[in-house]
């Protein structure tokens, strides 16, 4: 399946009621996607549950009521790569630039200059995240007055960070890949005088810990310590686990 290629500026009527829900990610090939998961798992089986959670997190989102589906991907060219693992009327949108911040915010720019009224941006490494969060993301900026959303995780990243305007403010000097990312974020926003809306406190799936908690999560039905409310069922991602048990138990 081939789907619909967005481009900036190239804005359709009727988008800004909008919000944009962008999974941030790479084309899921062996080799370039999870593979601080490998070990406990191979390359392949690592890009396999890749492919489960962006299936999981795309699902998820197409059931998000006022809200728009897609994939910001790179590399850009390989579009092949998402072929039949979306919902049909989710699109795709390049990523540009090179720095992480850059791309987060290039990815803000882009996605609203094709008129969407708001973009969240998510990450491809949470398939478990509760809808009732991405719900609650959705009505944050749905208000009036201009504020960003953070889905902060559990090692001090962010899952999702939803915008009104491509506050650049928030992309730049923060010290990415650590577990101050969430607080450096806050603390630039404020600086700029932005509100800033945390939503529930969630996790990133990035390694043997975190892959154990999710097993936890889906095989074994224990939710999350620091979690307040149940996540998604991440019906494929829990699928491919119930056969990888003797894998991914710590």
């Amino acid at each position: 399946m081939g789907y619909q290629i967005l481009r900036s500026g190239e804005g359709v009527g009727g988008r800004a009621s909008q919000c944009a829900m962008a999974i941030m990610a790479k084309a899921p090939r062996v080799g370039k996607v999870k593979t601080r998961l490998a070990p406990p798992l191979t390359l392949e089986q690592s890009a396999a549950l890749n492919i489960c959670f962006l299936k999981d997190t795309a699902d998820g989102l197409a059931k998000v009521s006022g809200a728009e589906g897609m994939v910001c991907y790179t590399p850009a060219g390989d579009e092949a790569a998402f072929d039949d693992l979306l919902p049909a009327k989710f699109k795709l949108i390049a990523q540009r630039g090179d720095k992480f911040g850059e791309r987060l915010l290039a990815a803000a720019e882009d996605i609203l200059a094709c008129g969407y009224g708001s973009v969240c941006l998510i990450d491809s490494d949470s398939p478990t995240v509760p809808k009732a969060a991405f719900e609650q993301a959705v009505a944050e900026l749905a208000r009036e007055g201009d504020r960003i959303v953070l889905g902060p995780s559990q090692d001090g990243g962010y899952y999702l960070i939803g915008l009104k305007l491509a506050h650049a403010a928030v992309f730049e000097n923060i010290t990415w890949s650590t577990a101050s990312v969430c607080e450096e974020t806050i603390e630039r926003a404020r600086e700029a005088g932005i509100e800033v809306v945390r939503l529930p406190l969630w996790y990133d799936v990035d390694d043997g810990a975190t892959l154990a908690i999710l097993r936890g999560e889906l095989i074994d039905g224990k939710m999350p310590e620091f979690a307040g409310i149940a996540g998604y069922e991440a019906p494929h991602t829990k699928e491919f686990l119930a056969g990888l048990r003797e894998i991914v138990a710590v």
